[in-house]
């Protein structure tokens, strides 16, 4: 599923400004936040936001922390707040609350996972084992596809990028515990220590479920074995940005034949998935690969394979002797924290996993003004009309591209604050007699069986979110055309009622900018108004914006984030130029607004000024060098420090705002700038 999202989130809400006099209206820009001592055009990322990070040191429990993660902690206690009301009174069964309450209730409850330990698993490990044949081991594969565990790849059913008014059953890569390719394949020392911990942790799965310690640590080389197999076929996280390499439609015939060593009918019997005709397998190679490991692996260790995927997946449903250990490898060894979570935490995230749309909509009944709409509306408004002109402003781009670049700009489907359709969970049952793993394996169930009844042969919904209310994100879908922003976020650092139009610019505004622009980056500007991968430019244009996009990827990939790692230029290419054009889009907005309501400096900042620093300061944040390190090997999108440094320096009017010469470590001179959007 192509989505685009600006890491964190987006604004959800409050749009246009109340009216009010602008000039009675506050900054928005907390001058604790900032560090004065550092000179603008030295780090202006340092100079907006050292303040900032000064006073949010990382604590124990954090590999990362920032203004979204301080703003989610927030929106994470008000619905621990409505979670425990739910939880702490009795309610019909089978309503959303009793639901709720009852899943919630199952996470807190520590005992009784104690006393349970790994029993809940017994069952299916039981099956595993008394396997005998590769029919079996596939059969087996299939069932725990059925409980969404994908052992050798990923399933799912979206729109068909080239009839993108159908969805179409698609299988994905998959399989790699560590998600990227390169944790397996790369020599560097950090990578290595990284693939020691992970044979660390495999070693301690087996021995927890009974196996000896020899036996575990042959059965952790044989995971790390066949997932290294697999990696060495899978496509890189760049690769998997190529939209046309990873798109390959066939008939479910072609699929029994061209990938025969895979007991496809099974898996869809299992998954309750009816007849189809066309599907597409997005990466040939890596399941090839799978056909291969399943023919030629012996039985034994497929069977070792099997039993890792079901135990890795349940760890954070057993007791705490598992919680423990996938946190010391994903969360420690991978991102750095050094503390789990408190358990309240991982419950109120369990509660969001499972119904994330029922406590949506419990959530936007009490915390969302239906007035938002209206005011988000408006101001996504302001900034289509802004695009339009900067669509219209480039000298480089033909007339006949843009008024295709226009079409797809006036088709934009806004989507804001909480769906017109919720999901139905009449057929979800949380039963507080089984265990917590057994009532996540339900409600997991329970998604994929909605998914596969509204979207399986049947037509794209446009109405479907793919976002919770609650969630502080936002998307761009290239297949719908559609920007979405959840009712999650309705204070600052993303707008701030107080203060004046510089500030919301800068924030909200370049954030809607941002989402817009996903629709014109190197990978949404293949796709035309309709969400169908078409090429609606025209040859010399596209040339041009190829050349002119090329210039951010190489730009990035010149910027040292650790010694010896670089960002990866390509890898981060759509989410660079989004940021480009956000800020582009934004700024011309607010000069548009301030046509109608001047601002003038104030604080000792104009109003310009005001604008950078706004955008600047949604980036605050501090990170250790794990988490870092895997941003920069598996994330799209460029780290803080370099998004905001980065993204400046190719813009013009940064440079006016704040006096920006040659001396500036920043500067780049003006022929060797984006000239993009």
């Amino acid at each position: 599923m192509k989505l685009c999202t600006i890491i964190l989130g987006l604004m959800t809400l409050t749009a246009a400004l109340p009216s009010v006099a602008q000039q009675s209206l506050s900054t928005g820009i907390n001058p604790a936040n900032l560090n004065t001592h550092v000179a603008p055009a030295d780090d202006f990322y340092e100079f907006a936001t050292g303040g900032w990070a000064k006073a949010h040191p990382l604590t124990p429990e954090y590999s990362r922390y920032s203004q979204f993660l301080d703003l989610e902690e927030r929106n994470g206690r008000l619905l621990r707040t409505m979670i425990e009301e739910l939880a702490s009174r009795p309610h019909p069964q089978g309503s959303l609350e009793q639901k709720i309450g009852s899943l919630y209730r199952l996470a807190m409850d520590s005992t009784r996972r104690e006393a349970d330990d790994f029993a809940p698993l017994q069952a299916e490990l039981t099956r595993i084992d008394e396997a005998q044949t590769r029919a079996d081991i596939q059969y087996e594969m299939a069932r725990l596809q059925s409980m969404g565990i994908g052992v050798f790849f990923q399933m799912g059913c979206y729109a068909d990028m080239k009839n993108a008014a159908w969805n179409i059953v698609q299988v994905d890569q998959g399989g790699l515990s560590m998600g990227e390719r390169d944790y397996y394949l790369g020599d560097d020392e950090a990578t290595l220590e990284v693939r020691k911990a992970f044979l660390t942790y495999v070693e301690r799965l087996f021995t927890m479920t009974g196996f000896s310690l020899d036996e575990a640590r042959k059965a952790a080389c044989t995971v790390l074995d066949l997932e290294t197999s697999i990696a060495r076929a899978s496509y890189s996280a760049t690769e998997l940005r190529d939209v046309e390499k990873n798109y390959h439609r066939m008939s479910y015939r072609a699929l029994l034949s061209d990938f025969g060593g895979i007991d496809w009918s099974t898996i869809f019997m299992q998954c309750g998935v009816p007849a189809f005709d066309r599907i597409s397998v997005n990466q040939p190679e890596p399941i090839h690969e799978v056909e291969k490991l399943l023919a030629e692996t012996d039985i034994a260790q497929l069977k070792t394979f099997l039993r890792f995927k079901l135990i890795d997946d349940a760890t954070t449903s057993l007791s705490d002797r598992f919680t423990k250990a996938s946190f010391d490898f994903y969360e420690h060894a991978m991102g750095g924290a050094e503390e789990e979570k408190p358990r309240w935490k991982r419950a109120v995230s369990a509660v969001e996993q499972a119904l994330g749309m029922a406590l949506g909509r419990l959530y936007v009944e009490r915390y969302f003004p239906e007035s938002s709409k209206k005011r988000m509306l408006s101001l996504v408004s302001n900034l289509q009309q802004a695009l339009g002109q900067r669509i219209d402003a480039q000298e480089w781009m033909t007339q006949a591209t843009k008024e295709k670049a226009h079409e797809k700009l006036n088709a934009f489907y806004v989507k804001i604050g909480y769906p017109d359709k919720w999901i139905d969970y009449t057929k979800l049952e949380i039963d507080e007699n089984l265990s917590y793993y057994e009532n996540k394996l339900r409600a997991r169930r329970f998604m994929s069986d909605y998914i596969v009844e509204h979207r399986v042969n049947k037509p794209v919904d446009r109405d479907e979110w793919l976002m919770t209310p609650q969630a502080i994100n936002a998307y761009y879908n290239f297949y719908t055309n559609e920007i979405c922003f959840p009712a999650g976020i309705l204070q600052p650092p993303f707008f701030n009622v107080e203060a004046d139009d510089a500030y919301n610019y800068g924030a909200i505004g370049m954030v809607i900018g941002h989402e817009m622009t996903h629709g014109f980056d190197d990978q949404g500007s293949q796709f035309d108004k309709n969400g169908n991968l078409c090429n609606w430019w025209t040859d010399s244009d596209k040339a041009q914006f190829n050349a002119r996009t090329k210039v951010l990827a190489e730009s990035f990939d010149k910027m040292e984030v650790l010694p010896g790692l670089t960002i990866n230029g390509e890898l981060t290419l759509g989410e660079n130029i989004a940021d480009h054009g956000g800020l582009q889009i934004a700024y011309l907005a607010l000069q548009n607004a301030m046509k109608q309501q001047p601002l003038s400096t104030k604080d000792g900042y104009t109003p310009e000024q005001r604008f950078f620093l706004s955008y600047a300061q949604l980036w605050a944040g501090n990170i250790r060098d794990a988490a870092l390190r895997q941003q920069v090997m598996t994330d799209p999108h460029s780290p803080a420090r370099f998004r905001v440094n980065g993204a400046l320096a190719h813009i013009d009017d940064w440079y006016k705002a704040f006096k920006v010469t040659k001396k500036s470590p920043l500067y780049i001179a003006p022929q060797h700038r984006v000239k993009v959007w």
